[in-house]
C-alpha cells in the first residue's frame, strides 16, 4: 500500500513526513534525498512504536511513497526544522484517533529516554568541526523545547525541578492536544501570535524527541 507523505521546500532543505505518521520526517537538500532519507529511517521509525500498540511495517522502497502535498519552506525549513502544516492536518480528530497520536507520542518519549539512559557515562561523538551538545544540554534543549510548543496550544508550565517539570510538560502537552481536539485551536492572546493545528502540534513534538534521540544513539561511542 502507499504511504501518503507530504514535503517541505525550501531554498536550502527539503523534508519529507508521512501524514499518518507524526515523527517519521526526515530531511534533504533535496526532494529525492529527504524521500530515501525517510525510507532509510523506517526500521528505527517501526522499533519506536513496537510495543505501543500501534501497528507500523516499514516500507522498503522510495516507489511506496506518494507525495500528496508540496508546500512551500521558509526560514525555519532552512535552519532544520519542518514548519509548515499540510493541508491533512486541517482534519477533525477522532475519539479513536486520539488515543492513537497519543501512543505514538509516549513512544517516542520511551524512545528518547531510552536513548538519554543508554547514553549516561559515555562520550558523544562529536561532530567533523568538534561541534554537538553533550548528553545534558540534549535533554535540556528537548524539555525546554516541548515548553516553548505548549504556548502553541495556549499552555505553559511553571518552572520547577527539572525531573518534575518534564513530567508536569509531558502531561501537560496529552492535556493540550484533547482539549483542542475537542474545542478546536485556541484563539490568538491579546498580542496576537501563532497556534498550532493540534495535529501538526503532535508531529512537531515527536519530530523533534525523536530527531534527538536518534542523535545521541547515533553518537554514542
Amino acid at each position: 500500500m502507499p504511504v501518503d507523505i507530504y514535503v517541505e521546500v525550501g531554498a536550502k532543505r527539503v523534508f519529507a513526513g508521512a501524514l499518518e505518521w507524526p515523527g517519521w520526517c526526515r530531511s534533504a537538500r533535496d526532494e529525492e534525498g529527504a524521500l530515501e532519507a525517510l525510507i532509510a529511517y523506517g526500521s528505527r521509525y517501526a522499533g519506536v512504536l513496537e510495543g505501543s500498540g500501534v501497528r507500523f511495517t516499514a516500507p522498503a522502497k522510495v516507489s511506496t511513497l506518494e507525495v500528496v502535498d508540496r508546500l512551500k519552506g521558509d526560514a525555519t525549513t532552512d535552519f532544520g526544522a519542518p514548519s509548515i502544516a499540510p493541508k491533512a492536518d486541517e482534519r477533525r480528530i477522532t475519539d479513536a484517533e486520539l488515543a492513537r497520536l497519543r501512543s505514538i507520542l509516549n513512544a517516542c518519549w520511551r524512545s528518547f529516554d531510552a536513548a538519554v539512559g543508554a547514553a549516561r557515562g559515555k562520550v558523544l561523538a562529536k561532530g567533523p568541526r568538534g561541534g554537538g551538545r553533550d548528553l545534558r544540554k540534549i535533554v535540556d534543549h528537548v524539555l525546554d523545547a516541548d515548553g516553548s510548543y505548549l504556548r502553541m496550544l495556549a499552555r505553559k508550565v511553571e518552572v520547577g525541578p527539572k525531573a518534575e517539570r518534564l513530567d508536569r510538560t509531558r502531561a501537560a502537552i496529552l492535556d493540550a492536544i484533547a482539549t483542542t481536539a475537542r474545542e478546536g485551536v485556541p484563539p490568538p492572546g491579546p498580542r496576537g501570535g501563532k497556534r498550532w493545528l493540534p495535529r501538526y502540534f503532535v508531529r512537531r513534538v515527536a519530530w523533534h524527541v525523536l530527531d534527538h534521540a536518534w542523535e545521541i544513539e547515533d553518537r554514542i561511542t
